[in-house]
């Protein structure tokens, strides 16, 4: 699709009036609407695209992801117990599908790189018809796929993406991110590090060399520096690293007295072992003991590194032991079908997914465009997380924060992060042109064909 197309239905989509001269109204508002948008489904179904990382680092979250995904279309076809739906603060899904329509998916390998996303996605568009595609554990395939869906004319409900990129410099008006990002993680530890370690510290950083550690670092950095720590190096990581073990020696030598790590999934795992197996934790340096954050965590990750997360700080979007009342259907959904309370990553696909549908159903279309201005600045509370605010200058949902810590005497397998503080919303929220977040366009939203 040109760019000059684009622009038209920018214009349309904004300025046009019935009867203007030489002006239609926007496609979603005609009465032939419903076909004048890519994948616009003709029959009693619609399917959705679920992308996920089924193998690569990034494997045990996009297997958490695929869970919450099913559960959420067996949820929406009437199956179930309904979960969510039934403390959803929305009443417009009814158990029936989405419109009428049952719910199918396909779904597609990430494989934790942008061009396989790319490619699982553009698959799911044309081949099997995929009006909306979700997913992925990984900030760069959140961009790449993003990106793609707004070319195409689809609606991309990210899954979990931690980027500030995703909602800053590379926002998309079709793209959508209920997770929590880089800046609100960063703004919600500094204040718990400062009360647990002091404001006088020296930092050394590890970072997964790609969009999300960059931005991760940037914020931990900005948040910690701006309390007194000091940053005393910050080195990149590849992301198919799997031992650590050279990243960690020169740790020792630097004089810091915290290491950050950057790292997300498997690397974390790693990472944090080799950490502890170099004797970091047991450090008395600069007279105060070694410690180690890890800034994104999730109970999958706490799981994967076991008694080595004990006593770490870390921020999460959201965790099983929330005692609000769609954290409880929630976990009661998920634990009945499988047995195991669900991650943060299955928690924000299943609620995106919900959130996609109710947004069809309050237009009274699958129109992208007509979805887009359902969310923008849409307020919802039941999914777990509080009162939450889809922004519609940025498209990323604002609502309080997590941040917990390693356990010292874990119950369970599953009982291993406990929550130290819940952040309240206004604490992590920013302006749309914060430096972290500047040069990006969120654009006019493209229906498509």
């Amino acid at each position: 699709m040109s760019n000059s197309k684009l622009t038209r239905r920018g214009l349309i989509k904004t300025g046009a009036v019935a009867g203007a001269a030489g002006l239609t109204l926007p496609t979603y508002l005609r009465a032939d609407g419903h076909a004048g948008f890519t994948n616009a489904p003709t029959g009693d179904t619609v399917t959705l695209g679920f992308n996920v990382p089924q193998s690569g680092p990034y494997a045990d979250e996009g297997a958490d992801e695929l869970r919450a995904y099913e559960l959420a279309v067996e949820h929406l076809n009437g199956g179930g117990d309904g979960g969510m739906m039934n403390t959803f603060s929305s009443k417009a899904l009814q158990g029936n599908g989405i419109l009428g329509k049952k719910v199918e998916y396909v779904t597609g390998d990430t494989q934790t790189k942008s061009d396989a996303a790319r490619a699982s996605a553009r698959s799911m568009i044309e081949k099997d018809g995929a009006v909306m595609i979700t997913g992925g554990s990984s900030s760069g395939v959140a961009v790449a796929v993003q990106a793609l869906c707004q070319e195409a004319g689809i609606i991309f409900m990210a899954g979990l993406t931690h980027s500030n990129d995703t909602t800053g410099k590379d926002k998309k008006a079709n793209g959508f991110r209920h997770f929590f990002n880089s800046y609100m993680s960063g703004a919600a530890l500094a204040p718990v590090l400062a009360a647990n370690y002091g404001t006088d510290r020296k930092a050394y950083h590890l970072t997964a060399d790609y969009n999300w550690g960059y931005t991760t670092e940037e914020a931990v950095r900005s948040s910690t520096e701006a309390m007194g720590w000091e940053t005393v190096n910050a080195v990149k990581t590849p992301l198919t690293q799997t031992d650590f073990s050279s990243y960690i020696a020169p740790v020792l030598q630097s004089g810091a007295d915290v290491l950050v790590l950057n790292h997300y999934g498997g690397n974390m795992v790693n990472s944090l072992t080799n950490a502890v197996q170099f004797g970091l934790r047991d450090k008395l340096v600069n007279d105060k003991n070694f410690e180690i954050v890890v800034p994104l965590y999730s109970r999958l990750m706490a799981k994967g590194a076991g008694a080595n997360v004990k006593g770490i700080f870390g921020s999460t979007n959201w965790h099983w032991s929330l005692q609000d009342e769609g954290s409880k259907a929630f976990v009661q959904s998920f634990g009945t079908k499988y047995g195991f309370p669900p991650s943060q990553a299955a928690h924000t696909c299943y609620v995106q997914t919900l959130l996609y549908a109710d947004a069809v159903e309050r237009a009274g279309s699958f129109n992208p465009c007509a979805v887009v201005e359902a969310l923008e600045d849409f307020e919802f509370d039941g999914m777990g997380n509080g009162k939450t605010l889809y922004r519609g200058a940025d498209h990323q949902c604002f609502k309080d924060v997590l941040v917990v810590k390693g356990k010292e005497n874990p119950q369970s397998e599953f009982d291993l992060l406990e929550i130290v503080e819940v952040t309240p919303v206004a604490q992590v929220t920013y302006d749309p042109d914060h430096p972290q977040f500047s040069g990006g366009n969120l654009g006019t939203c493209n229906p498509g064909a």
